[in-house]
């Protein structure tokens, strides 16, 4: 095909570690036509147009390796699938999807790519795969294009397909740890861990956060009460349900009042400082509105003081933010509505998506405040004098960190109350006049605890700073000891992959695990088959690391599966690689020759953990080479004890197993470790040497013993019959 163009010929998202990365990455197969004979230094003022387009170009540093050094690549001459994969990766940057990785490599057809890049989620990567090659074009001829479109609706993906920036950091945080994660929906139900050793988050929530608790926290008065019993200081309040009732309360507790919802969140339909009739009956109606509990309203004492945010995670406060009221200044000529949008809404810190620490103010449009004006006898169309201060939000503003101040007093009160509630994760509200002040010295009080709460003011607070939340809760979540990880086992290959599957699994289950397999031969839960179609594709596989009773999870993976979705796993504790063979069935992704499978099969190996163990067959040389990319320890095996990789691996002192007089013979260094004849296995031409080998490693590798290992093959195949 020879045309001046760019033609996106397959895309391919793969999921799990592949031949480019350990990461998930789209994948492209890019025709570049006639262009393959115009790199970018033979095209007029592209480079200009490019660079002056995305200008953060400059931060890649591309092959030279320093600041700079893609468009270094751009002015000498590249192709434009090196260039399609780093606009790829920019336009995601500008979307706010921070991305690194891309790569771009030759086929052996003449004009044809493959090109990959990181991506944190599939659509988002597609439609920046997409943008990218109209941008190039547009740059190749010289064309109009609107990039503020383009990235406006990157934008919208980012937000609506990403994790939201409160989980993102949690998850971040476990990856930190080498907790892996698993995102369980399209919102932000996040599993971290695998298996029986994975705990769930929603945000700020987690599986240890009891429903009970939040049914308590969203029930004001009935928080209120509990706390009170328990010592913790409150405003004194009742709960209402007419407007004359409320003020009727406001007069047996003394004014100024606060009036909220019982059952409110996040400060809607909370006024404060009320102080007449009127307002009071108005701050009911409002509440009453804001409100999920038919109408119920709590009237209650007013403390005079700044609002605080403390964030407690387990049995202690691990953050903290305070408030400020937001006022504007007058000056005769423009409208409230105007004054906000100059005076506060031009604050960079302010805006109306999750990244932003304060949100933008709309008088017009909040309830709350279209009240405190009108206490103040103005409308949101209103011109102030010249001068004059016009209070425009009470509350709503908390996000100035002051956790290095707070005063172990009040810091205890926050995690009693959190503790009297019931949640492991909250947000207790409270008002102080100063947090560095010790609780008794001032009138302080909590005033609401609040499951689930926005971390983004700890995160990216309007001052101060930010605060490792993530950090704090995933050490809530895991002991310092804990991954998250259950032994994770992978086997690659031809020769018998799903057999040795079955014996490996069934070895697992023998020794007192519960085991899951995924292979060929189905889906299995110990020694029980779930289903009977064949279970390798990443899909159906990761169903293993989901199921909360499944402690060691074994796969059996092909080098097709690997080239089409990468695999369902980010690490392996085994990794098991019989052969690399069988380049023909896999000519359609451009594997042709022993080399290019090698690097396809290497995946298994790539993913061992360092305290991990690759069985590699001592027998193909390919694998054996495998052996010096392993982070972690290597068995080989073999039925020949004079094979070379054996007898250098043992010489050094490593593991090996072989056969010897009949016998599969398990080696440590010069050392025999142990022996099992092999008559003393069941006769069946489905069961070969080298599977039982192979098996045989893994299950040493897992620190089964010898004695379990030798009981498991006598009893294997009359339990678990195998496909022939």
């Amino acid at each position: 095909m020879t045309k001046k163009n760019i033609e996106l010929l397959r895309v391919t998202y793969l999921r799990g570690p592949n031949i480019w990365t350990y990461r998930p990455v789209i994948e492209a197969w890019v025709d570049i036509g006639e262009l393959e004979d115009h790199p970018s230094n033979t095209l007029p003022g592209f480079y200009e147009r490019l660079s002056s387009w995305l200008p953060g170009l400059i931060e890649h540093h591309c092959s030279p390796g320093v600041r700079g050094g893609f468009l270094q690549r751009l002015r000498e001459g590249t192709w434009p699938a090196h260039i399609l994969e780093h606009t790829a990766l920019e336009l995601q940057n500008l979307a706010g999807m921070r991305t690194g990785f891309g790569k771009a490599r030759q086929t052996p057809v003449r004009g044809i790519y493959k090109v990959a890049f990181r991506t944190r989620q599939e659509q988002v990567g597609r439609a920046a795969l997409a943008a990218a090659r109209d941008l190039v074009m547009a740059a190749i001829e010289d064309e109009a294009f609107d990039l503020d479109a383009t990235l406006a609706h990157l934008r919208e993906l980012v937000d609506n397909k990403c994790l939201g920036p409160s989980t993102a950091h949690i998850v971040e945080a476990a990856t930190d740890r080498g907790i892996p994660h698993i995102r369980l929906t399209e919102g932000n139900f996040v599993q971290l861990g695998f298996g029986a050793e994975q705990r769930r988050i929603w945000t700020a929530e987690t599986d240890q956060t009891s429903a009970i608790a939040e049914e308590i926290a969203s029930d004001k008065d009935l928080t209120k009460s509990l706390l009170q019993s328990c010592g913790v200081p409150v405003p004194q309040g009742q709960l209402v349900k007419t407007a004359e009732s409320a003020w009727q309360a406001a007069q047996d507790i003394g004014l100024p009042v606060a009036v909220k919802p019982y059952d409110g969140n996040h400060g809607r339909g909370v006024s404060l400082d009320l102080r007449d009739r009127h307002d009071i009956e108005s701050a009911f109606e409002l509440a009453r509105l804001e409100g999920r509990g038919g109408g119920s309203v709590i009237v209650e004492q007013y403390i005079n003081g700044n609002e605080h945010r403390l964030l407690v995670v387990g049995n202690r406060v691990v953050a903290a933010a305070r408030g400020e009221e937001a006022w504007v200044t007058g000056d005769g000529q423009s409208s409230i509505i105007e004054l906000v949008n100059s005076q506060i809404n031009t604050d960079p810190r302010r805006g109306k998506g999750e990244d932003a620490p304060l949100n933008t103010v709309e008088p017009h449009n909040s309830a709350e405040i279209v009240l405190e004006l009108e206490r103040q006898g103005f409308t949101a169309y209103s011109v102030p004098v010249s001068g004059a201060q016009v209070l425009i939000q009470r509350n709503g503003n908390v996000a100035l960190d002051v956790t290095d101040l707070i005063h172990p007093s009040v810091a205890a009160a926050a995690t009693l109350a959190a503790r009297v509630v019931g949640l492991d994760i909250a947000g207790v509200d409270m008002v102080l006049q100063d947090i560095a002040l010790p609780l008794t010295g001032q009138r302080g009080a909590v005033i609401e605890v609040n499951a689930s709460p926005g971390l983004l003011a700890h995160l990216k607070p309007a001052g101060g700073q930010a605060r490792p939340v993530g950090k704090a809760i995933i050490e809530h979540l895991f002991e310092t000891s804990q991954s998250g990880r259950i032994p994770v086992v992978g086997i690659t290959g031809t020769q018998n992959t799903a057999r040795i599957s079955r014996l490996i699994a069934w070895l697992v289950h023998i020794s007192g695990k519960q085991v899951g397999l995924a292979c060929e031969d189905g889906f299995f839960l110990k020694a029980r088959q779930v289903q009977t179609r064949d279970c390798r594709p990443w899909d159906a596989a990761q169903r293993l690391l989901i199921n909360p009773s499944v402690e060691v999870a074994v796969f059996e993976h092909s080098s097709r599966g690997i080239l089409s979705e990468g695999l369902p796993y980010d690490k392996c504790s085994v990794g098991v690689v019989t052969d690399v063979s069988g380049f023909e069935s896999l000519e359609e992704f451009f594997i042709n020759d022993l080399d290019k499978l090698f690097n396809v099969v290497r995946t298994q190996v790539d993913v061992i953990l360092p305290h991990g163990t690759a069985i590699l067959n001592a027998a193909d040389p390919q694998v054996v080479e495998m052996a010096a990319l392993c982070d972690g320890q290597v068995i080989f095996y073999g039925v020949d004890p004079e094979n070379e990789a054996i007898a250098n691996h043992r010489s050094r002192g490593e593991r090996a197993v072989f056969v010897q007089n009949d016998h599969i013979v398990l080696t440590q260094g010069p050392d025999r470790v142990a022996q099992i004849a092999l008559k003393s296995l069941p006769p069946s031409k489905a069961i070969k040497p080298e599977m039982v080998m192979a098996a045989v490693a893994a299950a040493w590798a897992l620190d089964i013993t010898p004695e379990l290992i030798a009981a498991g093959l006598r009893t294997f195949e009359s339990t678990s019959p195998l496909k022939n």
